[in-house]
């Protein structure tokens, strides 16, 4: 995994906006800090509780000058129809090909075999703050998919950035 202090990898990922794919990119957002969210699956409860709740707490983020962006392995028309449904309101990126998951390190070899699951490369979940310049500034994963970042955590790093 990533660690505080290295260059976040940049990434160009496709979201689905009102007109249609768009792609959206890290260095798209340079001159502000990032929070990005890796979540496993789209439709699944705790990737829902997680991305309503930081919905439901985005004007704080806004506050604090930070832009949020979720990122799972399904494709965009499905994270779309999951942000509709649950009235998600923050950028999900499909890093379908798991290819940004890798580059940041926290990509399961298998995820949840005893579930019968047992897919690679889908994302743990984890969060890392990436500050202005493009160097991470927080990082957390977690092996247990149930376990939810510290958004307490998260928000003190924001506030410290901005000062």
């Amino acid at each position: 995994m990533l660690n505080i202090g290295d260059n976040a990898p940049d990434f160009k990922l496709t979201t689905l906006s009102a007109d249609g794919p768009v792609h959206v990119s890290l260095s798209g957002h340079r001159g502000a800090p990032v929070v990005l969210l890796f979540v496993p699956m789209a439709f699944t409860g705790v990737c829902t509780k997680e991305l309503c709740s930081v919905t439901s707490e985005l004007s704080e983020y806004n506050d604090l000058g930070a832009k949020v962006i979720a990122i799972s392995g399904d494709n965009p028309f499905a994270q779309a129809a999951w942000a509709e449904k649950e009235g998600i309101a923050i950028t999900l990126a499909s890093d379908y090909e798991h290819e940004v998951a890798r580059a940041y390190g926290i990509s399961y070899e298998s995820f949840l075999p005893e579930k019968n699951l047992d897919m690679g490369g889908v994302p743990k979940r984890s969060a890392f703050v990436i500050d202005a310049n493009g160097l991470i500034q927080y990082a957390e994963s977690s092996d247990n998919p149930a376990e939810l970042p510290s958004f307490t955590d998260i928000k003190d790093k924001l506030r410290e950035l901005a000062g």
